[in-house]
Formats: structure tokens, sequence, C-alpha cells
């Protein structure tokens, strides 16, 4: 759909104090929105008017939709859809600040959203375009009276619910999962999350994640604007507590959040699966992935440039396997490595009326099977015990940037550089000559890569195959 809009918009006439004209200079012909969700006000975009002249000059300012217009503006603090007798003064600017709002449609797909602003002079006629893509969205909200922690169940006990693909979601607050609901988001179905919400998988609930090769599922923050795209803290987080089903997350690619998936028994472990396979979790402020009492497979994943962790992997059973852990986070001095394993966690709660730090032990064990754990810090790879529980961990046929991994706990490990394709441009394919090439083990029943690829021979260490394959062919993040 596109919205036309006439430029044969005239405003009343006007009576200036002068008849100084001036062919006025704009800071930018277009202004551009990015994707805008329906019913939410976009980000402020603004320009500037110059008035070249040795002379002051009047202008008269109205968009060319007028009061029917998505769109809003507010010229030099004052806002309106029409301005008569606007003064600029010589060689001097004024400032138009533009806002949009796209109001719901019953068209799923996005539709580009159009308007001019105009500037009137006595024989003159100047204007800036005005362009928008716009998108009708499902959107959850939180219950009235839940600003505590504002909150929608979207799946209630024995309630199996589906998100579809048709038009995107969006979640103000958290969307929770109940006891014993379940969530299933289809292919190609992209979530966006308002600041500070996130997916609560409450305990006893379940979530299945099942994307495709050809269409993922994405969720990350609702600012689609470019400049966003460093906010590494949009959301909160997938958070998944204990249950009696496994969780299955394929093919899904999660980024900016403050962390990426939280998986975390609040009373009790019940030895329940979160199943990762073939996914992305990147670009998050805090950690890609934070597991305390949990059991987690991970299989062909990219973990990479999260703010601290890549993993925290904090008692429980972890078994990795083709994983590319890759943490180059730029936006702060990181000192955390990018994989932490340990028998214990700490929580705070609220005893005798007081917040209080509570530490909880427990057996960490860890499996890391043809597994890259690389990035900018010397040491990648740390562990943090006390006594009372057991931590075991064995890495097989892995590259580990560690300072020492000539012990038992490293099989067929080195510490060497995985030459990935670019670490700036985040694309961690691994060149021909990288040590990774055809250096793995055997026998994990992994036939393909994370992009569908054929693990041909011996395979590659790490979620990609090395193939000589042109840039375009990658997987787009």
């Amino acid at each position: 759909m596109i919205l036309a809009l006439t430029l044969a918009f005239t405003l009343p006439s006007c009576h200036r104090n002068n008849n100084v004209e001036a062919n006025l200079e704009f800071s930018a012909d277009t202004v551009m929105f990015d994707t805008v969700f329906t019913t939410i006000t976009s980000s402020t975009r603004s320009f500037t008017v110059r008035n070249t002249t040795a002379a002051p000059v009047e202008v008269d300012i109205a968009l060319a939709g007028g009061k029917q217009s998505y769109y809003s503006i507010n010229v030099d603090g004052v806002a309106g859809t029409e301005f008569h007798g606007v003064e600029i003064p010589a060689h001097d600017s004024i400032f138009v600040f533009v806002k949009v709002n796209i109001n719901p449609t019953d068209q799923n797909l996005p539709y580009l959203v159009t308007d001019s602003v105009m500037f009137y002079q006595k024989n003159s006629i100047q204007s800036v375009q005005l362009v928008a893509f716009g998108q009708d969205a499902h959107f959850i909200v939180p219950n009235a009276g839940s600003s505590t922690m504002p909150y929608r169940i979207i799946a209630h006990a024995n309630e199996h619910v589906h998100w579809t693909n048709d038009k995107p979601w969006v979640i103000y607050g958290w969307a929770v999962v109940d006891s014993l609901g379940k969530l299933t988001i289809d292919p190609g179905t992209k979530v966006y999350v308002h600041h500070g919400g996130g997916i609560w998988v409450y305990r006893y609930g379940n979530i299945h994640v099942n994307g495709t090769l050809d269409e993922p599922v994405t969720i990350t923050g609702d600012r689609l604007e470019s400049f966003f795209a460093n906010d590494y803290a949009q959301w909160n987080a997938l958070w998944i507590n204990e249950g009696n089903e496994d969780n299955l997350i394929e093919n899904a690619i999660i980024s900016n959040a403050s962390y990426g998936i939280h998986l975390e028994s609040l009373e009790e472990f019940t030895g329940n699966k979160t199943i990762i396979n073939n996914s992305v979790i990147h670009n998050n402020q805090m950690m890609g992935i934070r597991a305390e009492g949990a059991v987690l497979e991970m299989n062909n994943c990219q973990v990479s440039n999260n703010g601290q962790y890549s993993l925290a992997l904090m008692v429980g059973d972890f078994t990795l396997n083709h994983v590319t852990v890759a943490n180059y986070f730029s936006q702060s001095s990181r000192k955390s490595p990018a994989v932490a394993l340990t028998n214990n966690f700490e929580k705070t709660e609220v005893i005798g009326g007081e917040a209080v730090n509570v530490v909880y032990l427990g057996d960490a064990n860890a499996t890391f099977n043809n597994c890259i754990i690389y990035g900018a810090l010397d040491n990648e790879f740390g562990t943090g015990t006390k006594s009372g529980a057991e931590l075991n961990y064995t890495f097989h046929n892995c590259i580990v940037r560690k300072d020492s991994i000539q012990n038992s706990h490293f099989i067929n490990c080195f510490n060497a550089n995985p030459k990935f394709i670019t670490t700036y441009g985040q694309n961690y394919n691994i060149e021909e000559t990288s040590p990774a090439v055809d250096a793995g083990m055997e026998g994990l029943g992994i036939t393909t890569d994370i992009l569908g690829r054929l693990r041909n021979g011996v395979p590659d260490i790490g979620a990609y195959e090395y193939y000589p394959i042109p840039e375009e062919k990658t997987r787009k993040l």
C-alpha cells in the first residue's frame, strides 16, 4: 500500500512584512525512517532550513498531508501542521523536527508511507520529502496494574499457543508462558521486544522455536532504525525456568538483549534440557547465554560479541558440539572470559524482609566437542569452584584461547588463531588455511553445519564447515 499525498495543498493567504525571498538550503532533501511499527511513534528526525541571504525572510511551512498526515512536525520548538510567517534571520537556520506514527491496517507486508514538508514563499515552493516503511504487527501489552513487573500471560496452563509469521510480534513488558503452557514459534516469525521486556517461560512451561535454515526465527529489539543496531541492551532476555519437557530452539537469531537466553531453575532442578540447534546468539550487552542449574545442549551454534561472558555455565550439565564462541565485543572493556564454568552461583533473595545474596552449590559437568572458543583476551575460558560440589569438564578437538591447555581436560586441543573471515563484520566462517579445517573428531552424528552444508570427510572445528563460497551466500545477521 502506498499512501499518496497530493502536493496541491495551499495555505490561507498571509501578509508578509517584507518582499525578500531566498532559495532555502536544507540539510537533507529526504528524511528517511526505517521500518516503524504501526501505532508506535518513531524516534525523532530533524533537518535544518538555512537562509543564505543577507536579509531575514519569512516563510510559511506545512505538512502536505495536513492534519490527516501520519507525520507530525515541530518548527523551532512549536508543534503543529502549518506555520505562518516563520522568520529565518539572515545567514541563519531553523530546525524542523519530524515524527511518524502509522495507523494499523489489514496489510501484513511492509508498506510505504510518504509526505512532504512544504516551504511557501511569495513566488516559490520548496519541499523536503518524508519517507517511512510501516508494518502492522501483533502487539503483546501488559495487563493493567502489573507495573512492578509488567506482563501478560500468552499461554495459560494446558494451553498451546502458536505464533505464526503472518506479521511480526511486538512485546511490551514480559510475554509469559505460564506453568503447563506451551508456546510454539513458527518458521520465519519475527519477534521484537520493547525496552525492558522479554519472553518468560515460567517453571513447567515450555517453548519450541521452530525456525528453518531458509526461514529463521528472529528475536531482537523493536527499534529497527539503523543507528539502534549497536544498542546491545534493547530488551531483557528469553528467560526459561525448569520444567518436565525439553525446550527446543532451532534456527533462531537472538540479539540486542541484556541476556540473550537466561536458563534458571527457580525452585528445583528437574533435569529437562534446553536444546539449541543451528542458532546465532550475538550482540548482547551482558551475556549470550546465562545458565544457572540447567541442562543445555548446543549443536552448530554461534555465540558472539557479548559484553561479559558469551556463555556463563553455572551448575548443571552442558554439552556443546560444533559451537563457535567468538567474543570481540568493542563497546566497552571486557574482562570476563568468553566462556565461564562454575559449580556455584549467587542469587539475591529476600529473607526476613531484607535482600541478601545466597550462594548455591551444585555439580557442574561440561563437554565441548569440536568447538572454537576465541576472542580478544588471552584467556577466553575460565572456571570457578567452591568446596562441596564437583566441577568436571572435557574438551575434545577444540580451539581454545587459553594460556595453558596442556592437561587432561583438553584432548587434541590447541590454542591457535581460527582465522575467521572477518571479526569486524561478524562473519565467523573460517578461511581455507584455518587450523580448524579437518581437525574435528568424528562420530558426533552432526552431518551438516550451521548453514546446512555437508560436513565432508573429517569435520571442521566450529559451527562452520569451510567452503569456498561467496560471502553473500553466508547467513545474514
